[in-house]
């Protein structure tokens, strides 16, 4: 009798929660390490390089690994050994595109940092930077290919050994300044972010290394595959990256106003940097330390989505997405609770710093709507929505900036927290109807698509179980 199969969703979260439960545990006593070795001044220009690299990972990175991660998994609903087609034809073209961009930076670190970031002190640390921006191509699109064939294991590990790195990296060159009494500079934060890239993307490119000597089968029509897979990376790839930059492009405009917009309400230089460093540097990590679980089930959910949805398994999507609905809101009320009730505590006992308490107490309000937005956002990229999220993503941006530039000239920062409440709201209603009204509409069809041998979509005959239709092909 067979031992009963392991689903991977269960497996694959299981993986991604503990590794990241560990490695937000640690980036929590970091951060708090950081704010006391830095200052709130010093984690509020820490904080300004967000935008940058958060752009640059969208240019270079991000579309191509989640492209990568479901054709990996589409062809994985049909083949014992997923074709390395992908994740060749997505590095080519990321890594080139990531080295232009760690040029880029490097070379126009001075104006970036004066006329974009508003802050002179963060040329320095923008160079350093910019190494990690290749690594982290690399890392990311090998990651795709192993979030593709549900095998997360590797992508928890080099995350979990990255902020290891990261962490005693940062602790011993600060011990080295210190040691000599010297003070410390934030650019010690960002040498550390760097050399932690490092050893995730040759721990990633290491346990690549037996997927890439194996044999191809004989039986695998290699040409087919090339070409349809090139078509379907492109296909995917571009606009993934196309709306995350534009995403970014809005995200960093309003990262860059916050502090320029509290000056406007009466606060000084350091003032504003250091309650934008409190905000975004122990607040919102703090706000986010309970997301391991749901960012687990969500980098897992894509691809069993993209399966299931490629099978023509709508029973499978639709059980998934209601399920994800049902347990990301329990687990948003409970952290709600929480922060609120708990808050004011936390940031003057961790963080020494009472602001940081009234911004976790209030944040605590986004919890429902924050960790089910996570895992609605990966379900609806599963089922090929990406244009959806995108539209859905700017207008709950355009509202948090309308806050930005009307109510924290006005209010301080408690208008933008105001802002934040408002755009999770929209952002969670709108996803929970994109999804709804999609459902609905393949019930009411009743023809949902599988792949068939040429790599496109073709309707499920009616009467016949999409399970049957894959078992007769594959025979």
């Amino acid at each position: 009798m067979k031992a009963k199969q392991r689903h991977p969703l269960i497996v694959g979260t299981f993986i991604l929660t503990v590794t990241g439960m560990i490695s937000r545990l640690i980036g929590f006593f970091y951060r708090i390490y950081l704010s006391r070795l830095f200052g709130e001044e010093g984690m509020g220009i820490y904080q300004l390089l967000s935008p940058v690299l958060s752009l640059s990972f969208s240019l270079t990175a991000a579309g191509y690994q989640t492209a990568i991660s479901k054709l990996v998994a589409e062809q994985s609903a049909r083949e014992k050994h997923p074709s390395l087609r992908p994740l060749i034809l997505g590095m080519s073209i990321s890594l080139p595109l990531s080295l232009l961009c760690n040029g880029i930076i490097f070379t126009f670190a001075d104006p970036i940092a004066a006329t974009l970031l508003q802050e002179p002190r963060t040329a320095d640390m923008l160079r350093i930077l910019s190494f990690s921006i290749p690594l982290s191509a690399v890392h990311s699109c090998i990651n795709g290919y192993f979030y593709g064939i549900k095998k997360a294991g590797i992508p928890a590990g080099s995350q979990l050994l990255e902020q290891l790195v990261r962490v005693g990296c940062v602790y011993i060159v600060s011990a080295w300044y210190l040691s000599r009494g010297l003070a410390p500079s934030v650019s010690v934060a960002v040498l550390g972010l760097s050399v932690g890239e490092f050893f995730s993307m040759a721990m990633a490119a290491l346990a690549m290394l037996p997927y890439c000597i194996r044999k191809t089968p004989p039986a695998m029509p290699v040409h087919g595959i090339q070409k349809v897979t090139y078509g379907s990376l492109l296909a995917m790839a571009l606009p993934l990256t196309a709306n995350r930059i534009v995403l970014n492009l809005l995200q960093s405009v309003e990262s860059v106003s916050i502090p320029a917009r509290l000056r406007l309400y009466g606060y000084d230089t350091v003032t504003s940097l250091s309650v934008y460093g409190v905000l975004t540097g122990m607040a919102m990590p703090f706000i986010f330390f309970p997301n391991a679980l749901t960012s687990s089930v969500a980098v897992m959910l894509l691809p069993m989505i993209s399966e299931s949805y490629a099978l023509g398994d709508m029973n499978a999507v639709r059980n998934s997405a209601v399920r994800t609905v049902k347990y990301c809101a329990l687990m948003g009320g409970c952290c709600m609770v929480c922060f609120v009730l708990l808050g004011r505590w936390a940031g003057t006992t961790l963080f020494d710093s009472p602001l940081a308490g009234y911004f976790i107490t209030t944040l605590g309000f986004i919890c429902p709507f924050l960790y089910l937005d996570t895992t609605l956002s990966s379900i609806l990229q599963g089922l090929g929505l990406a244009g959806h999220i995108f539209v859905m993503n700017v207008i709950c941006l355009l509202i948090r900036l309308g806050f930005v530039f009307f109510t924290i000239p006005k209010f301080g920062i408690t208008g933008y927290l105001w802002g934040l409440l408002a755009s999770q709201l929209t952002l969670g209603i709108l996803y929970l109807g994109c999804l709804y009204r999609f459902l609905s509409k393949r019930r009411r069809n009743g023809a949902p698509h599988l792949i068939g041998q040429d790599g496109r979509f073709s309707p499920c005959p009616r009467g016949v179980r999409p399970a049957d239709q894959h078992i007769h092909r594959q025979e």
